[in-house]
């Protein structure tokens, strides 16, 4: 093997080589070069950062989509441990192991995503009174969710989570189908909730429900990508004998840094 070759391969746990096409398959990122062993010292941070994101928002869509009865202006409330637990802590400890390894991609997906779910749990927390402060006087603090100024407030939140996924589905390009097919359905998602609590504001109740409906419908189809990504990168991680399909795109769309080298090569 030469030079060029030995570069194409690395090693993971100091004894399974895996191919570039690997590499972005268990870390979601294309395969770059960083300086020391750190992918050899340290365990792939990829599979417990989606595991908390999994764990999260698997059971919030099923709420939304009032499965067993569930949801209503509490909608998620009942989460809120694992918003804290699962989503946060554990997508920001993922954040900071694609840090620590040089993946730029997966941290600051892992790292903003932790933040939201953070962020959603405080706003169910009476205790930060994010839906308290918008009650009417006199009134109990629950009181505020169903107020006009609460819930446009809160859609535009949704807004700009559709926002940043828009970017990152682009970005995922790089990456797997099944990346990209979970960023998709998450813009759509959250465009569908913000939606919903600018209908509820209006007092559209019926319109508010049905985008609610079609937002739950669009996270649970993510969680089931989601599981599947989990499911084929724990299966490379083992070194399991057989070896789940993504849809590889880092072909299709070529890097700057190897175009740059063929076209050094072509001179």
């Amino acid at each position: 093997m030469n030079h060029d070759e030995a570069l194409k391969r690395i090693q993971t746990a100091g004894s399974i080589s895996i191919s570039p096409e690997l590499f972005e398959k268990i870390y979601l990122s294309p395969q770059n070069q960083v300086k020391g062993e750190l992918r050899k010292t340290f365990a792939n941070p990829t599979p417990i950062a989606m595991l908390g994101f999994l764990l999260s928002l698997t059971p919030l869509s099923m709420e939304l989509m009032n499965w067993r009865g569930t949801g209503g202006a509490g909608v998620g409330s009942a989460g809120i441990g694992n918003y804290y637990f699962f989503g946060g802590m554990l997508m920001i400890f993922g954040s900071i192991g694609e840090w620590i390894v040089g993946n730029t991609f997966p941290f600051v997906v892992f790292g903003s995503f932790g933040a939201f779910w953070l962020g959603f749990a405080a706003t169910l927390q009476p205790f930060y009174s994010a839906y308290g402060n918008y009650a009417p006087s006199g009134q109990p603090a629950a009181a505020g969710l169903a107020t006009s100024e609460f819930l446009n407030s809160f859609a535009f939140f949704q807004i700009a989570m559709a926002m940043l996924d828009l970017i990152y589905m682009i970005l995922a390009l790089r990456t797997n189908v099944v990346f990209v097919g979970i960023f998709a359905t998450l813009t759509a998602a959250f465009s569908c909730l913000a939606a919903s609590y600018m209908y509820a504001a209006k007092g559209n109740t019926g319109a508010a429900y049905n985008c609610q409906i079609a937002g739950g419908a669009l996270t649970f189809t993510t969680t089931m990508l989601g599981w599947y990504l989990f499911f084929v990168i724990m299966l490379a991680a083992l070194d399991f004998p057989f070896q789940l399909p993504v849809g590889d795109l880092s072909r299709m769309i070529k890097g700057a840094s190897e175009r740059n080298k063929e076209k050094e090569h072509e001179v």
